[in-house]
């Protein structure tokens, strides 16, 4: 690892990333795909937040969050910090104190591939945070690691800049040079889901919004009166 602090990196424009945090995660991932889901292993702290920011990336040791010290100071309004381990860790490198930190700047929340703690404190003072375990575990304040460097999370390199998403459906990635595609993308999918919404509550069936009544054959189910299904299961 080299351990480096790289200032200012370029970001995607926090518009933009507001206007994808509005879609929210499962809308953004569909729209571009199925591609970016950081993975089910990251919840939320509490429930009902939803974010979209800048990455600021951080790489740590396990058990070691000297490098989330180093990079508050890099962090600016509309980021968000992830946090990544060189080697598995559920340690709670993350809480109450970092969170206040990160409010005073700006910050829109926390998306950590290891443990958080304090989060009674978090939810009342309503700081986003994703975690891959929660743990009241401490930590130690001793082995240099990076920032704004690539950091890999739920099989996923993100970058300094990319767009990350977060709300009760898990986290997403969008990178910084697909922000535009992403964008367009998601506002055709929510299109077309309110249309699909405004159907089913005048009571269309997704059988027939989705053209599936022709294929029920031919993946082999059979409609079966009820009298024929029980005598034929004695």
């Amino acid at each position: 690892m080299k351990t480096v602090v790289v200032t200012d990196p370029p970001r995607a424009d926090i518009a933009d990333a507001d206007a994808l945090g509005k879609f929210g995660v499962a809308t953004v991932h569909e729209a571009l795909g199925r591609v970016g889901y950081l993975g089910p292993q990251l919840r939320p702290a509490w429930p009902g937040a939803r974010i979209g920011g800048t990455a600021v990336t951080v790489l740590c040791w396990p058990g070691d969050n000297t490098m989330i010290h180093v990079a508050v100071e890099q962090c600016r309004p509309g980021d968000v910090l992830v946090v990544a381990t060189n080697s598995p860790c559920t340690d709670g490198l993350f809480g109450e104190l970092f969170a206040t930190s990160l409010a005073h700047r700006g910050v829109r929340g926390a998306v950590l591939g290891c443990g958080v703690r304090d989060v009674a404190e978090l939810r009342a003072m309503g700081f986003p945070a994703w975690s891959t375990a929660v743990s009241a575990q401490g930590t130690v304040k001793a082995t240099a690691g990076a920032v704004n460097v690539p950091v890999v999370l739920g099989a996923h390199v993100i970058h300094p800049g990319d767009v990350v998403l977060a709300d009760d459906d898990g986290v997403t990635l969008v990178p910084r040079a697909d922000v535009p595609r992403a964008l367009t993308a998601a506002q055709a999918r929510a299109d077309k889901e309110a249309a699909t919404r405004a159907a089913f509550e005048k009571g269309e069936l997704g059988l027939d919004r989705y053209g599936m009544r022709g294929k029920l054959a031919t993946l082999g189910i059979e409609y079966v009166p009820y009298d024929a299904y029980a005598r034929d299961s004695r």
